[in-house]
């Protein structure tokens, strides 16, 4: 690893300008927690560290009305320590505490989990399930992508050159909102998922009908993968036993998972099918107590 320039701009212009100087041989920095052992170990050759840690946009955690905007940089304890967050974004505190150990937890952020874009993030399919959207900045102005359409490969997506995250939108849940997040790992020393479901549901006034269900899956594709078809087949229906069954049936034929050390593709299979219906009861628990 050869020396490069760490420098931490105070606002979003002069991110933009050290993004021009710089180019492809400039790294942004959110938690750190990935970046500086990618770098270690020669992923990145890198002339400038650039750290968004100092800027309002990207660390700002705000509770409104309509949204929790959570800046990319925002670090996970933030978000679990949150009892407001705890209460109506339950799907994405269970991510938020998983994300390595507490020390990590202590710098990580979702923003960097989600840029990093690795198919096992356990912060991406919580966010989708939630409705999120990607707050982006770049030399053309600002924009915002829905978070299911950020990732576009393994470690690859949407961010054009000059671009950043900066940070992330999640609509204020409507009482009789649950959602839930788990994931499977071989060993607790080895943090990375064999699969990962996150799941969402928004019961009917009368807590009888599923309004509204969002499942993704983490793992088990080159990038989280939205079970649409479950989803479509949950609206409507009673929550039960019966429903949730045939929607992790249908979960795990979504799921495009590949044979590596950590598990072959039927073993992944079964994990989305157990997963799916564990985060549907847990989300289906929580719709009811919200």
């Amino acid at each position: 690893m050869h020396p490069f320039k760490y420098i931490a701009p105070e606002n979003i212009d002069q991110v933009l300008n050290l993004l021009s100087e710089y180019g492809e041989r400039a790294r942004l920095l959110a938690g750190g927690t990935d970046i500086l052992v990618q770098t270690r170990t020669g992923r990145f050759d890198l002339d400038a560290l650039i750290d968004l840690k100092h800027i309002a946009e990207t660390t700002k955690l705000i509770l409104g009305l309509e949204s929790l905007v959570l800046g990319a940089a925002v670090p996970c304890y933030q978000i679990y320590e949150n009892p407001e967050i705890v209460a109506n974004y339950p799907g994405i505190t269970d991510a938020a505490s998983l994300i390595g150990g507490i020390q990590i937890q202590s710098r990580a952020s979702l923003g960097g989990n989600l840029c990093n874009s690795t198919p096992s993030a356990d912060g991406i399919c919580p966010l989708i399930v939630h409705n999120s959207t990607a707050n982006i900045v770049g030399p053309n102005g600002p924009k915002s992508i829905p978070v299911a359409a950020f990732c576009t490969g393994p470690g690859k997506n949407i961010l054009a050159k000059g671009e950043f995250l900066v940070s992330i939108n999640i609509p204020t849940p409507k009482s009789g909102f649950g959602s839930a997040y788990e994931r499977f790992i071989p060993r607790n020393e080895m943090d990375i998922a064999v699969a990962g479901v996150a799941s969402s549901i928004q019961l009917s006034d009368d807590g009888n009908t599923i309004e509204a269900a969002r499942i993704a899956l983490a793992a088990v594709g080159p990038t989280p993968i939205v079970a649409e078809t479950s989803n479509q087949f949950l609206i409507g229906k009673q929550p039960s036993e019966e429903s949730f069954y045939e929607a992790a049936e249908l979960a795990a034929s979504a799921a495009s998972p590949i044979d590596d050390m950590r598990g072959d593709i039927e073993f992944r299979q079964k994990l989305v099918n157990v997963l799916t219906r564990r985060t549907l009861n847990t989300a289906l628990k929580r719709a009811r107590s919200n």
